[in-house]
This record gives C-alpha cells, sequence and structure tokens, in this order.
C-alpha cells in the first residue's frame, strides 16, 4: 500500500530517468500546466492526461506498489521507460496531494491497473507449490546442463592454449596485431556457450596502446583469465563457494538459492553500464536489521532501460534471497510488503583502512572481484594532483578515486555537500580506487546520488 501522505522528494524520481535528456523534459513536465485529471489511489497508482503536440493528450499511469519498483504506461510513441510524461506525472505527485489528489481512476486507467493486478495474481499461482518441472523436464535439463559444461571445458581449454601462445610469443607485437584476434577469440567462446570468458576476452583487446604500462595491466589480466580458466577445469576439486563463483564467473546461469531475508532495505545507489549488446543495472540495498548489503541486477536490450527501479533514499519492506558464490553480494528481490518510502536512515560506516581491508578479504573468496560495497563514515574530497581522494577525518589516511570519477558530476556535487567538512559516503571500493555513488551530510538529511 502506499502511503498517500508521505511524497517522494524530486531528485528520487529524477534518479529513475534513463538519460539526462529525460530529466531535462521531464523536469519541465513537473507542473500542472500540461496535466488534467490527474489522480492518485490509495493501492499506489498514479494517472494522468498530458497535453502533446497532438489533439489528443497522452495517457499517463505509474504504478509505484510494484514489487520491482514503478511500473510505466504512456500512450507516447517514446521507448524510453520512463518516458518525460511519466517523469513529469511523478513530480507532480511528488510536489503535494493538492495537485494530484486521491481519486476514483479512470477507465483507461482501471483496464491497465486490473491487467497488472491479475497478471501478478496468475505468476504468483505459477510459483506456487506444485507447479515446478516433473521428472521428465528435470531430466531434459540436466542433460542440456550436461552437454552445456562440456563446450565450456572445450572451450576453456582451447583458450589456455591461446594464452600460452601469446605469452610465448611476447606482448610486443600484441599492439600492432589489433583488435580482430580478441574479437575472434571472444567469438570463439561464445560458441563455446561460455559468454563470460568472452566479455573478459574482450576487455583484453581494449587494453593494448591504452596509455603508459598497458604491458603490465595485461598481463594481470591474462594471469586472471588463466587463473578462471584453470578454476573451470579444475571445478570438482574447490569449495562449494568458489565452485559456485566460477560458474558464474564463466557466464553460467544460476538462481537465488539462500533463504529469504525480510527486512527494511535501504536503497543506496542505482546506476546503469551498457555496452552494444546490454544495459545493466545495478542497485544496492543495505538490510536495517540484518546488516547487510545485497546488489541487484536487471537487464534491458541495448538502449533500453531495464525494467527494475527503486529511487535512492527510499526504504522498502521486502524479502531478499541470495545467489551462491563467495560473499553471496548478488541477490534477487522477492516478496514485498509495502511500497517505497523516504526514510531517515543511513547505513553504518568504517573507515578508509577498514575499506581496504574488506576488498582485501573478498579476494580470498572471489579472485575476480573488481570492487566491494563500503560505506565510508567521515571523509573529505580532497584533490590530490590532477586527481581526487577521499580523506579520512580521524585517520591519516586515505582513498583515491576511480580515474572514471574524474569526468563526472557526482564527484563536484560530492565536493559542493562536502564543503571541506566531514560527510558519510557510499560507494565501491577496488584496486582501482574508490567509486563514489550516494552521500550523505553531516547535518540530518536526504542521501545525495552520485552517479
Amino acid at each position: 500500500m502506499t502511503q498517500q501522505g508521505v511524497r517522494w522528494s524530486a531528485d528520487q524520481v529524477l534518479a529513475l530517468a534513463p538519460d539526462a535528456a529525460s530529466r531535462k523534459a521531464g523536469s519541465k513536465l513537473g507542473a500542472s500546466g500540461p496535466w488534467s485529471e490527474a489522480g492518485s489511489s490509495d493501492e499506489g497508482t498514479v494517472w494522468g492526461l498530458c497535453k502533446g503536440s497532438g489533439s489528443k493528450p497522452y495517457q499517463t499511469i505509474v504504478d509505484i506498489a510494484d514489487v520491482s519498483g514503478p511500473a510505466y504506461k504512456c500512450s507516447c510513441p517514446s521507448r524510453k521507460f520512463p518516458c518525460k510524461h511519466a517523469l513529469g506525472l511523478l513530480l507532480l505527485w511528488a510536489g503535494g496531494e493538492g495537485a494530484v489528489p486521491t481519486a476514483e481512476a479512470p477507465d483507461w486507467a482501471e483496464q491497465w491497473i486490473s491487467g497488472r493486478r491479475r497478471h501478478a495474481e496468475e505468476k504468483s499461482a505459477a510459483d506456487s507449490p506444485g507447479s515446478g518441472p516433473g521428472p521428465g523436464d528435470q531430466d531434459a535439463a540436466r542433460r542440456r546442463a550436461e552437454r552445456r559444461a562440456e563446450r565450456i571445458t572445450a572451450g576453456a581449454t582451447e583458450l589456455e592454449q591461446r594464452l600460452t601462445d601469446l605469452l610465448r610469443g611476447g606482448l610486443a607485437g600484441v599492439e600492432q596485431a589489433g583488435y580482430g584476434m580478441w574479437e575472434e577469440t571472444a567469438a570463439r567462446m561464445v560458441d563455446a556457450q561460455a559468454p563470460g570468458l568472452a566479455a573478459r576476452v574482450r576487455e583484453l583487446g581494449a587494453i593494448p596502446a591504452s596509455g603508459a604500462g598497458w604491458p603490465v595491466r595485461l598481463l594481470e589480466e591474462c594471469a586472471l583469465l588463466h587463473l578462471l580458466d584453470q578454476g573451470w577445469l579444475g571445478r570438482d576439486r574447490l569449495p562449494d563457494d568458489l565452485a559456485a563463483t566460477v560458474r558464474a564467473r564463466v557466464g553460467l546461469p544460476v538462481s537465488a538459492d539462500g533463504p529469504p531475508v525480510r527486512d527494511n532495505w535501504l536503497v543506496l545507489a542505482q546506476y546503469d553500464t551498457a555496452d552494444a549488446r546490454l544495459t545493466t543495472r545495478r542497485i544496492w540495498l543495505h538490510g536495517v536489521e540484518s546488516n547487510r548489503t545485497a546488489l541487484l541486477l536487471s537487464y534491458g536490450a541495448a538502449g533500453r532501460a531495464p525494467e527494475l527501479a527503486l529511487p535512492v533514499g527510499l526504504t522498502l519492506e521486502a524479502e531478499v534471497s541470495a545467489y551462491p558464490g563467495g560473499g553471496r553480494q548478488r541477490a534477487s528481490l522477492g516478496k514485498q510488503f509495502a511500497s517505497p518510502a523516504p526514510t531517515a536512515i543511513r547505513p553504518p560506516g568504517v573507515s578508509t583502512t577498514r575499506a581496504a581491508t574488506r576488498y582485501g578479504e573478498a579476494l580470498r573468496d572471489d579472485p575476480w572481484l573488481e570492487s566491494v560495497p563500503v560505506t565510508l563514515e567521515r571523509v573529505v574530497p580532497v584533490p590530490d594532483g590532477d586527481s581526487w581522494q577521499l580523506a579520512d577525518a580521524d585517520e591519516a589516511t586515505a582513498l583515491p578515486l576511480t580515474p572514471a570519477t574524474h569526468h563526472r558530476p557526482g564527484l563536484w556535487r560530492l565536493v559542493a555537500l562536502s564543503g571541506g567538512e566531514p560527510v558519510k559516503v557510499f560507494g565501491e571500493c577496488g584496486h582501482r580506487g574508490f567509486t563514489p555513488l550516494a552521500a550523505w551530510p553531516a547535518e540530518p538529511g536526504p542521501a545525495v546520488q552520485l552517479c
């Protein structure tokens, strides 16, 4: 149930935007001028008609109470989710009850709402005990898994030989070889049904001629790829958690098998990364009672935002189940018991020294781990030559910011929030440095998204 007396902030709404252009366009529609017949329900839906360039207004509706975050429907032709009209409607709703009063949904909105509720009931029934696959289906799935494992083993064996040939011939000629060599090897790993190996090979291809010291970086990544190959080939001798990590890193699909943990989950950060094939959304959660940090991953086709969206700074009471593997940080969002709502809760923080130690400890369970989620308790962003670092206010230590951070507006938002005073910062700490994703001021106040 949506608490109609509790409204999201404008920043939390705009955090749902798929890109900067949508944020700008949605902000222009956040006033009452273009809207008519706007209303909301106690069940967590908001609707309205937005005047466009045509004779008919766009019918826009948002389901705020959806378990996977807000769901959207708009009659406009935009392929972005949410579109600017959905963002504008949410901004209007966030401004106060007067602009979007509680009302009875019109027929066009009620049809969509009823359809969503019916689909949710059907899915719940399909997921209930007794609806799983029968013995014949299980046998077929086991045979498919065995065939795929054989193909991955053949691919990993071939990749080992290619790495051996590469190192035997030396790295001097790699820069002139071009990217085609790496893409051809990656394609072979795709044929072997090992997308994780293919992705790491493509990353290797971007290292040659990438700046001073690239041979060292290439050798390091080749060593990690060799370690993953050997992990797969010797997976039967590994501890269960490490074997599960290897399977996931190679690219085998896994399911959340951990027991559901019911908690009030604070949404720490949400950001997207994209390549030519896929858009990946990462959402970090912190369990208020369990003190666990969980990562939700969702995917969308290239150019389209994933459906799962949870505004930063809200809490939701829900069940979360962990995936297998070292660290067990990735999780699946299960049953939700209340709509996301604003909160003054902040996650506990650690020192910069403890943050670096935590990453080192995590590497024992997952040697291929790029970073770990960490909340720094009291740090100050300070310049360090041409780069920046987070200096610990209570220790003579600091964490460098990752190079990519220096070109993002979030850095200047963090500097402005700090004003030279200590702030609490959540982010990802790894071998390249610290990437800030959200921050809280020293005085009481909401989270500020930095990504």
